[in-house]
């Protein structure tokens, strides 16, 4: 099986059945007193609602699952497990869309390819060859009490016909297993996250993301980005450092339909 856009087809019925909203990590960080605070601000707004408010509880649709999900991935906050590539710390806030609310103790769940293209699980598929402990780079953690959740990771790399990017997934209910799973719950959203073309063309020029064989589909040619910005999954990104190989911090609110 290869993960091309067209086998990145909806399994359920998870994009009729849900919507979710993502906004920058700033948004995140205000929207909770955003919606009720006094306007002190000589910025414009609107009639209705803090400028905040209103844009953390606009619905939009989600992304597919695609083909490489496994179920039952550790909960755990790094999900590195040695993986070559660039610092990625992900901080990831889930919100009540009709009410702004952070939702914590909710499980924030990815799977991403490694720099080559390679998903555990299915290592080969992307044209090269390494172990495959069918766990590296999936997991996720439970929200805070301020529904974040602080993941770390490496840069994704690329695999044929799709941009760079990273899958998600918001549950809650969940029952944490004795071995670092997790069970049962619902499945509040679906989605990916996206990258600024111009980190990815700098994070791609350097090692060892430059040894992946396979040519780079850009954002622009991406089948499943529609161009949406931060509505569409595109995190906000900030270097840690002076060059691309200290790595990012990536920020995004993704508000939900309970």
């Amino acid at each position: 099986m290869t993960d091309t856009p067209m086998n990145e087809t909806p399994t359920r019925d998870t994009i009729a059945r849900r919507t979710v909203l993502v906004a920058t990590g700033a948004t995140a960080a205000t929207l909770a007193v955003g919606a009720a605070a006094p306007k002190t601000s000589t910025a414009p707004t609107t009639d209705t609602a803090p400028v905040a408010a209103a844009a953390v509880c606009t619905l939009t649709k989600e992304m597919t699952e695609g083909p490489y999900y496994l179920d039952g991935q550790y909960v755990r906050a790094d999900i590195t497990e040695g993986k070559a590539g660039f610092p990625l710390k992900l901080a990831l806030t889930v919100v009540d869309d009709d009410t702004c609310a952070p939702i914590g103790n909710a499980l924030v769940e990815i799977w991403h390819c490694d720099a080559l293209g390679e998903y555990s699980g299915y290592v080969g598929n992307n044209g090269h060859n390494e172990p495959d402990s069918g766990t590296f780079l999936r997991g996720g953690v439970l929200t805070n009490a301020g529904g974040v959740a602080n993941i770390t990771t490496v840069y994704p790399g690329w695999y044929r016909g799709r941009c760079v990017h990273i899958h998600v997934k918001v549950h809650v209910g969940v029952t944490l297993t004795s071995d670092g799973s997790f069970t049962g719950g619902t499945e509040l959203h679906t989605g990916q996250l996206f990258f600024a073309e111009t980190v990815t063309a700098r994070v791609g020029a350097l090692s060892p993301y430059s040894a992946n064989t396979v040519t780079r589909t850009t954002l622009a040619q991406d089948s499943i980005y529609d161009d949406g910005g931060a509505a569409s999954g595109l995190l906000t990104l900030t270097a840690l450092g002076g060059s691309p190989s200290a790595g990012y911090s990536g920020t995004l609110t993704l508000g939900v339909e309970r």
